[in-house]
């Protein structure tokens, strides 16, 4: 008996002899079915060399450098770019064959990266001056919104500038954000302030001592020359007490007393201004013939009655006792670097700001003249300096005669032997000063800047800055975008502004530089800016690094 059922004796024909409707047996036409085999013949040919080239690729010998073909080949597509290391071609000479180089500058100090290239991007004004003669003048003006690295590409140039043997001179430190960095370089830090330290005005400083050790007709003309600079202070000093300038011939009464108290006080011995205002009360007969008193006391009273209350506020008046007092600290002339602290001079003090900054830009540049008037005689060697004035928009706003003593400088530092920056926030810092010559001048140090370093800044400073500069669209939209804020983190994660640590630099006509900068570990520790927002425990621990800093430090550290 059998245990089959139908279907098991069921026989299906095949499919070519099966009655199939049209729409199940397509089109078969000779040439559609010709068609259809060639295609078929291409993909069995494809099939088998994508085989074949899996089977080579998987080979022992040919490991694919993204991984095996297959399962479990470890085939990974994209890629993390391998690491990059930078050395000079000293360092590195087995490994630089490159005969060419990539178009970006490569002499001076070490900046950062290239935005478009990669390249390394190194400058600074006096090297570019010096060596490349890139620029005219040995000068750089730097803009930039807050908190985007303007001071920290100061404060690597100075650095770099430091290890080349160039001696950096921050005179007017107002916050301060290079005391740490001239510490650790094994510079000199002088603080002045009420209860910190003092500079009398009437030393005649290193311009003194020089005088005094080159001596003959050289050593007169220096010493002629420090009169001058101890007179030009006095009557700037009298100018910020007033409010306005001394007449010509309470200058020339100042003059009189100043020869007289040199010629009378021994040599070694310091004056005060204490001491000019006995002279101006004594009124020996070289003061009197100035003031046209024809032999009359009270006709000389007259005449001298309005210096001598201006001495008098200078001595017990807004600026204390910082200027009538011994020097607290010299700038010693072999120093590596010099800093002069004036950060603890409050915010709202603007008299005793200016007073300072005009004191430590005298004493500083008396420093600079004195040591070229000894390299000039053959005492000395040959020194070159890097002065920084950072947050520009203070000193000029606080008194007028800054802003004669920067323009004299911007001018005159060629013959200076110094490289000059100078630090600000946006050009309408300039539109704040007083009277329109004052304005002219400020103006004028944009123009007259060999380099101009753009960090973020808004579009219409941008329109502003390319009247003067002279800026392409392409570089007004990229500067432009720097100045946007971080975006709203989810997590509050400490997000940084996209424009940090990126500068445009500009050179004349030439197309700006993008560069972006990366701080090393050690340039972050000695010059944070941000001091004041970390709390008490935090900040013990980081004054204690800054320390191991300054100790460990040697300017190759800083790349």
């Amino acid at each position: 008996m059998s245990t089959g059922s139908a279907l098991d004796r069921l026989i299906v024909p095949p499919f070519s002899a099966q009655e199939l409707e049209p729409d199940e047996i397509g089109d078969q036409s000779p040439r559609a079915r010709r068609k259809e085999a060639i295609r078929q013949r291409k993909a069995d040919q494809a099939e088998q060399r994508r085989r074949a080239y899996a089977a080579k690729r998987n080979r022992d010998d040919s490991v694919p450098h993204r991984g095996s073909y297959g399962p479990a080949g470890g085939r990974v597509a994209p890629m993390d770019p391998p690491a990059m290391w930078r050395a000079t071609s000293v360092q590195a000479c087995g490994l630089w064959p490159f005969v060419s180089g990539s178009g970006a500058p490569s002499v001076g100090v070490p900046l950062g990266q290239h935005l478009s290239t990669g390249a390394t991007v190194c400058g600074d004004p006096l090297n570019w001056f010096t060596r490349a003669r890139y620029i005219s003048n040995p000068s750089l003006f730097m803009l930039g919104m807050p908190g985007l690295g303007k001071s920290t590409l100061i404060n690597r140039m100075l650095i770099g500038l430091a290890a080349q043997g160039v001696v950096p001179l921050v005179l007017g430190d107002l916050k301060p954000d290079y005391a740490d960095t001239v510490r650790a370089l094994g510079g000199q830090v002088i603080s002045i302030g009420r209860g910190v330290g003092g500079l009398n005005v009437l030393d005649p400083g290193a311009m003194g001592a020089a005088a005094a050790k080159i001596g003959g007709r050289a050593g007169e003309t220096l010493l002629a020359e420090t009169h001058g600079r101890v007179l030009n202070m006095v009557a700037a000093l009298l100018t910020i007490v007033r409010g306005q300038a001394i007449t010509d011939h309470e200058q020339s009464v100042l003059s009189a007393c100043l020869r007289h108290l040199r010629d009378r006080t021994p040599e070694g011995h310091a004056v005060h201004l204490g001491d000019l205002l006995a002279v101006l009360h004594e009124g020996p007969d070289e003061v009197r013939q100035f003031t046209l008193d024809r032999g009359e006391e009270a006709r000389y009273r007259d005449a001298v009655d309005p210096l001598h209350r201006s001495l008098l506020g200078i001595l017990d008046g807004p600026l204390g006792t910082t200027f009538s007092s011994t020097t607290s600290t010299h700038i010693d002339p072999d120093a590596t670097a010099v800093c002069i602290d004036i950060s603890r001079i409050g915010e709202a003090d603007s008299q005793l700001t200016a007073a300072a900054m005009l004191a430590a830009w005298s004493d500083g540049l008396g420093t600079v003249a004195a040591s070229h008037a000894l390299a000039d005689a053959g005492l000395a060697p040959r020194r070159w300096f890097f002065t920084v004035l950072d947050e520009l928009w203070r000193p000029l706003r606080a008194a007028s005669g800054i802003v004669d003593r920067i323009d004299a400088l911007t001018r005159l530092n060629r013959s200076l032997g110094l490289a000059d920056s100078k630090i600000t926030h946006t050009l309408k810092d300039a539109e704040a000063l007083g009277s329109e010559s004052d304005k002219a001048k400020a103006r004028g140090f944009v123009e007259r800047a060999g380099m101009v370093v753009c960090a973020g800044l808004p579009r219409a400073e941008m329109e502003e800055l390319s009247k003067v500069v002279g800026l392409s669209r392409r570089e007004i939209d990229l500067v432009s975008s720097w100045s946007s804020p971080p975006g709203w983190a989810q997590n509050g994660d400490n997000e940084e502004p996209p424009g940090r640590g990126r500068f445009l630099v500009k050179v004349g006509g030439r197309p700006g530089i993008p560069i972006r900068m990366s701080i090393t570990e050690t340039e972050r520790r000695l010059h944070d800016t941000n001091t004041r927002w970390v709390a008490n425990g935090h900040a013990d621990e980081v004054r204690a690094a800054r320390e191991q800093e300054r100790a460990d430090f040697t300017p190759e550290d800083a790349w």
